[in-house]
């Protein structure tokens, strides 16, 4: 079982994402576990503040780094015998692809740091985090959707989270290509009609359809670009 441990200033945010769907009955299969921390919980001012204004001036606020780690260093108290690997969801980070996901669903735990305002102490990050993913060349925020985007991309690499293991490999991206077009019922739609070979039964040809729809695909996607 993979177990993520999400530190972040809105749990219920997070928590109301990926509660539902295949990742919330992964969830109550066991193969993933997925906790909530709020980070205030582990502030020590008494109004649960957890940002400060950035010293040499600026504008906004900074994460303390206290809070953060004081809720880190919780998790590795809680769950002593595994291996956690942490991430900061940072718009500086590398761009998250399918072959992150890959390797990061070989981790036993995984914990996910959600920046808000401008951005986190450096300190925290040069002390506890093993890498900084980005999802896009964009800015949102905060670090609660790109959190739950991670979570969803690594946990349909887990194993028994689909019965079947073509499931996710014949997805895009993948094996570095998008995904061949889908169609299902009915036949006709709009005056558009099901490709025949597809109604072949001939399984060998199905595949080799798919294959060059898929090559394509990719090939404009890239031109495109």
């Amino acid at each position: 079982m993979l177990i993520f441990s999400v530190l972040t200033l809105f749990p219920d945010v997070v928590r109301s994402g990926l509660e539902h769907g295949v990742l919330g009955k992964a969830v109550l299969n066991k193969i993933i576990d997925i906790e909530y921390i709020n980070i205030r919980d582990f502030s020590s001012n008494k109004h649960k503040k957890v940002d400060d204004h950035p010293y040499g001036g600026g504008y906004g606020m900074v994460m303390r780094p206290e809070p953060i780690y004081n809720a880190y260093m919780n998790i590795l108290e809680r769950y002593k015998n595994t291996q956690k690997f942490c991430i900061y969801m940072s718009p500086q980070g590398k761009k998250l692809t399918q072959e992150i996901a890959i390797k990061l669903s070989q981790n036993d735990h995984i914990i996910i740091l959600c920046g808000h305002y401008e951005g986190v102490d450096q300190r925290i990050i040069e002390n506890i985090i093993d890498q900084e993913i980005s999802i896009g060349d964009y800015v949102l925020t905060g670090g609660e959707i790109p959190a739950m985007v991670l979570i969803d991309t690594i946990s349909r690499m887990v194993s028994g989270f689909f019965h079947h293991k073509e499931s996710f490999e014949n997805e895009s991206h993948f094996d570095q290509t998008l995904e061949f077009p889908q169609y299902t019922r009915p036949y006709e739609f709009n005056e558009k009609k099901v490709p025949n070979v597809l109604l072949s039964g001939n399984h060998r040809t199905i595949k080799m359809w798919r294959e060059q729809e898929s090559l394509q695909k990719t090939i404009i996607r890239i031109l495109d670009n």
